[in-house]
């Protein structure tokens, strides 16, 4: 009875609060200024901005109304169920399988302040949009003459006469982390020349410039060279003739590369530059675009590359390449230096017509340029030779010289007056950006978003365990320390960690995970990163080993015994995982489950077991539900011995669970599944009498269909494959029907490779030579239909579990086309949706940028990268796509989505590579497929460039991206030492803030290990309030940005708390005693925090 007048107090309290809320927005609507009547005449502003008011104030009336009925619901739900166990799921009579209510209901309570956002009442408005840009362009091709892809520039001579014209020339060196030849290759190859003979040459003239941007190769060189020669390179960099710009570990690709590992690997470059180099460093996000083809020497210096390539020293007669356009360069002497300084400056006249200002940018380099100490020579005495008579020459009005990025913005800076990283007057904003890419022609760079779709996965992989094994590792150190038992704690696990860092960061790399490379260069980044996946699930027993045991005392590392046994192992870099079997007996076995989110969620954790009599039970000994079903190995063959448990447990957001698993052949064990296996051909069904019994069937002709208490999701009988959805609550089915697609490419000479997307038409439906091998099984916690084919099988499971689990459907794909030539596979999804043209896909997992097909561009410039997710909508509903890994997308038609999920071309598409794509693997593809309901409030946004994804379906990317990784206890016989479940964060966290990292510093004196410091960074989600999200399975509040960071961390204190710079290379503010901290909508926030 207390319990129950405690739970009926605070719902009513909460209640209150947010009628009150309603009271404030209402009189804060009544109050405005701007609807004060004038001698009862509205302006015309005046109404828009009332109309847009009512809007607003229906949308916040009905958010109430839901957040009233949620807390209602949710009050009376924990008044029934609040005494009672966790009840087992049970079958009803018609068959199907009914889970219990929710011992502990949850509630979603959103702050109507924190849906404005996406509603754009704030920011600034851009001067350029890009979406708006393209349906302007003719995309005509017109041949631009010396430019081809521009027009000719004209001037007058005198237009410089006032203000003279200021040239940057930046020598620069583009090198790549991998392509050609593997990274180690060429660094002993070209990169550690480059560097070496950048220390001699740079000092025999104060004048000369160079600018760096890969650590990765950077930090190798300094690791081999001396102290005198470090000495030497500091004080280049001091005295701004050497700079570091971006200062990465690579240049990362911008298509297919997460967010996480984007700013890892730019923590990993500044953090290496601040330990060795310590210079200072800014940020700025004032842009300067490249306007001709390419970046090197010929396309720099102005339109004319005939001409540009003539001021390319390294092509002088008697080198290794020359000019295409047949006329080389000519050393400057003093007899020519007047005709080839006047030439040179005709280009950067022209070039400077481009640009809003007098101040000219003018690259000179290319990849692995200036490898000997000739071309160092060669390009910076001929091109002094020019400046020095350019700037002797009053009458030409120019100032030429070497310079670096600061050099050239500084400049610019100064020229319109005002101090740098201030918005600079008369320059537009522009939002958007700039994909899909042609670089001639109508060869659209769009097959690369899917090119080696094995490697994007595995970098996905490797990305959620090196953010889990960072978290855990801080949490388990700071705990071990505050313990005082750092000592025995494996410190040496932070040099496979930075090391892990490392290649993830090497893999963001524009060739790497674009799937660019050759093959052997594979090779070379799948070993790394399944080393370094390896080493983190080590890092992640060793840290959940010592926050598990009840006394810590007991905590003891062995190395070579591990107190944990990892949950799957990868053979070789191009396998696919093979999960661990874990062996019960009567005495039980013990499971670690690791849930990597902020949040506490509602998981079928699954596991493979080597008997089909086994119950799983809580830490606390109570039976938990569990499904048994078979293990396939094939189509229609189970492997013999091996079964899988499905177990539903609740993690805690961040912590550890502790699992038991019994052989029983009593009550309380794991329900069986039931199978149903359709086979083309067969005439009679058939029984087959195993543990988990199968029902053979011939093919079926009658639809099938899966239903939990959220959705029904119906297949076809005979392919297997998705046909509709159908959520609670809706008479009408939504259309949601699946196809699989091939593309060939194009019988001309220019054909697909590793980098274009060249199809030979529409894609045509894929005809196998079998029909499939459809299989159904049904089971209290999940249900799915598996369809196997030729060159892919896959697996649609629906969850019979409240929470986010239960509201999509999960999809896998395995694919194997090996055995193909010049083939691409793509999944359509063709829905009744009325999204015309418009449809969404996410940049690097951070934002969401609308798409329009544009019917006058080809069919491949419609494609787009899809790191995350990518959806269609209309009025009434929104479908999203949510991928495991990046992947091209389209929608080609009102009401598709199409996805690529591999390719398969034999030759070579002449952009470098000098190969096709033929090392394909056996790869699985991830996806959850989520319908929306949207409200009338969301109808306003639709015109705008701009758009959300709702709460539920950023909880439902991060449940699909970051796993529970179950560790099962190594050790069977003694029982182990008795262990406690972990649950590091004392509060909830609002669920629109996510934990991007929690990573350990390194020591100052010692980089292999960690300082008492670790980087917490923190990420405020912008989300859309206009879809429903019901039943998330947890308690999902907001709190306007604001978080109590000081009793966030369980048993533990934050000791300091300083803001910083993205990448914690300088503070941002004082240090101060408050650990109360405030993020806006989308802000990234990095504090260097000290727990203990």
């Amino acid at each position: 009875m207390k319990l129950k007048k405690q739970v009926t107090v605070c719902g009513a309290a909460i209640f209150c609060v947010a009628v009150f809320s309603l009271y404030l927005m209402l009189d804060r609507v009544q109050h405005d200024p701007a609807r004060h009547q004038s001698g009862g005449n509205f302006p015309r502003s005046q109404i828009s901005v009332l109309q847009n008011r009512i809007e607003q104030l229906e949308q916040l009336l009905e958010e109430n109304h839901e957040i009233i009925s949620h807390i209602k619901d949710s009050v009376l739900e924990l008044t029934a169920h609040a005494e009672g166990q966790p009840a087992l799921p049970h079958h009803t009579s018609n068959g199907s399988w009914v889970l219990p209510p929710e011992s502990r209901p949850s509630f979603l309570s959103v702050s109507p302040q924190d849906c404005q956002f996406a509603l754009g009442s704030k920011g600034q408005s851009p001067d350029l949009q890009m979406l708006a840009v393209y349906s302007l362009l003719p995309f005509d091709n017109q041949d631009g003459g010396v430019w081809k892809q521009g027009f000719d520039i004209t001037y007058e001579p005198n237009e410089w006469d006032a203000e003279p014209l200021q040239v940057f020339v930046v020598p620069h060196s583009h090198n790549d982390p991998g392509w050609i030849k593997t990274f180690d290759k060429y660094y002993y190859d070209q990169t550690q020349h480059i560097l070496n003979s950048m220390v001699l040459k740079m000092q025999e003239d104060p004048r000369r410039r160079f600018i760096w941007s890969e650590i990765s190769f950077f930090s190798k060189w300094w690791d081999n060279i001396s102290a005198q020669k470090r000495a030497v390179v500091r004080r280049l960099v001091g005295n701004g003739q050497l700079e570091m710009v971006t200062g990465g570990w690579v240049m990362p690709d911008e298509a297919n590369s997460h967010y996480f590992a984007m700013i890892d690997q730019l923590i990993e470059g500044h953090q290496w530059l601040e330990k060795n180099i310590d210079t200072d460093s800014s940020t700025d996000i004032f842009c300067h675009m490249m306007p001709f083809y390419s970046y090197d020497v010929p396309h720099t210096c102005g339109p004319d590359p005939k001409i540009c390539c003539q001021f390319d020293f390294k092509r002088l007669p008697g080198g290794r390449i020359n000019c295409p356009w047949k006329v080389p360069p000519r050393a400057i002497t003093e007899a020519n230096v007047a005709e080839r300084a006047q030439l040179l400056l005709d280009q950067y006249r022209k070039k400077s017509k481009l640009y809003r200002s007098k101040v000219l940018l003018v690259p000179l380099g290319d990849d692995f340029r200036y490898d000997k100490p000739q071309e160092w020579d060669a390009q910076f005495l001929n091109y002094q030779r020019i400046f020095d008579f350019l700037n002797s020459q009053p009458n030409l009005h120019v100032q030429a010289q070497f310079g670096t990025l600061s050099d050239y913005f500084d400049a610019l800076y100064k020229k319109v007056g005002i101090v740098p990283g201030m918005k600079p007057p008369g320059f537009p904003v522009l939002s958007g950006d700039f994909f899909s890419y042609a670089d001639r022609e109508d060869h659209y760079w769009t097959g690369y978003y899917t090119s080696r779709p094995f490697y994007k996965s595995l970098d996905r992989v490797l990305e959620a365990h090196l953010r889990g094994a960072e978290i855990l590792f801080s949490l388990a150190l700071a705990h071990a320390r505050r313990a005082g038992a750092d000592g025995t704690y494996p410190l040496s696990d932070y040099a496979l960690l930075s090391n892990a860092r490392r290649n993830l960061a090497l893999f963001q790399h524009h060739d790497a995970i674009t799937g660019t490379a050759k093959e052997a260069v594979a090779v070379d980044y799948g070993v790394r990163l399944l080393h370094s996946l390896t080493n983190l699930k080590h890092i992640i027993i060793n840290a959940a080993h010592y926050l598990v045991l009840g006394d810590k005392d007991t905590y003891h590392h062995d190395p070579a015994a591990p107190f944990l046994i990892m949950d799957d192992t990868r053979p070789s870099q191009d396998s696919l995982p093979e999960r661990t079997v874990v062996k019960v007996d009567v005495s039980p076995r013990f499971l670690v489950v690791f849930n990597p989110l902020e949040q506490e969620r509602l998981s079928v954790v699954r596991v493979l077991v080597n008997s089909p009599h086994v119950r799983v039970l809580s830490e606390e000994g109570q039976p938990l539900p569990a499904q048994l079903s078979a293990h396939w190995g094939s189509d229609t063959d189970t492997v013999p011995d091996i079964y899988q448990v499905s177990v539903l447990a609740r993690l805690p957001a961040l912590g550890l669970r502790v699992l038991q698993l019994h052989k029983s052949f009593e009550g309380h064990a794991a329900l069986q599944s039931s199978v149903r296996l359709y086979l083309p051909g067969l005439n009679l069904p058939m029984r087959r009498q195993e543990p988990v019994p199968v029902h053979v069937l011939p093919a079926g002709a009658e639809d099938v269909c899966l239903e939990n208490q959220h959705l029904r999701a119906c297949f076809s009988g005979h392919s297997g494959l998705l046909q509709s959805i159908r959520r609670a609550g809706e008479e009408r089915e939504q259309r949601v029907s699946s196809e699989f697609l091939v593309y060939g490419t194009r019988a001309s000479k220019d054909k697909s490779g590793a980098y274009l997307f060249l199809p030979d038409g529409e894609a045509k439906p894929y005809a196998p030579n079998d029909l499939p091998v459809v299989r159904v099984t049904e089971g209290p916690l999940f249900s799915e239909v598996a369809s196997y084919y030729q060159h892919v099988q896959t697996v649609v499971r629906l969850y019979n579990v409240p929470g986010v689990e239960g509201l999509s459907l999960d999809v896998s794909c395995l694919v194997d086309i090996r055995d193909q030539i010049n083939m691409e596979l793509a999944l359509r999804f063709s829905t009744d949706i009325d999204s015309e043209d418009t449809f969404f896909t996410d940049l690097n997992g951070f934002q969401i940028q609308p798409r329009r097909y544009q019917r006058k561009l080809p069919l491949q410039a419609n494609f787009y990268p899809m790191p995350t997710m990518a959806y269609i909508q209309d009025r009434q509903s929104r479908l999203t796509l949510h991928t495991a890994q990046a992947l091209g997308v389209s929608s080609l038609g009102s009401g598709q989505l199409e996805v690529i999920l591999d390719r398969r071309l034999i030759q070579d598409d002449n952009r470098g590579l000098g190969q096709g794509l033929k090392d394909n693997k056996r790869t699985c593809n991830r996806f959850r497929i989520l319908l929306e309901r949207r409200t009338a409030a969301s109808q306003a946004q639709d015109g705008r460039p701009i758009s959300f994804p709702s709460l539920l379906s950023h909880i439902t990317s991060v449940h699909l991206n970051a796993e529970a990784l179950v560790m099962p206890v190594a050790q069977e016989k003694p029982a182990p030492p008795p262990l406690r479940s972990f649950t590091p964060l004392s509060t909830t966290l609002p669920c629109d803030f996510h934990i991007l990292n929690l990573r350990m510093l390194q020591a100052e004196q010692d980089e292999s290990l960690p300082s008492a410091e670790a980087a917490l960074i923190l990420h405020r989600k912008g989300f859309d309030c206009s879809l429903e999200a019901k039943n998330l399975g947890f308690n999902c509040t907001t709190s306007q940005g604001k978080l109590a960071l000081g009793s966030l961390f369980q048993g533990l204190e934050v000791g300091s708390l300083q803001p910083t710079s993205l990448t914690l290379m300088y503070p941002l503010g004082t240090a101060s005693n408050s650990t109360n901290i405030h993020l806006d909508p989308m802000e990234i926030a990095t504090f260097r925090i000290r727990l203990g």
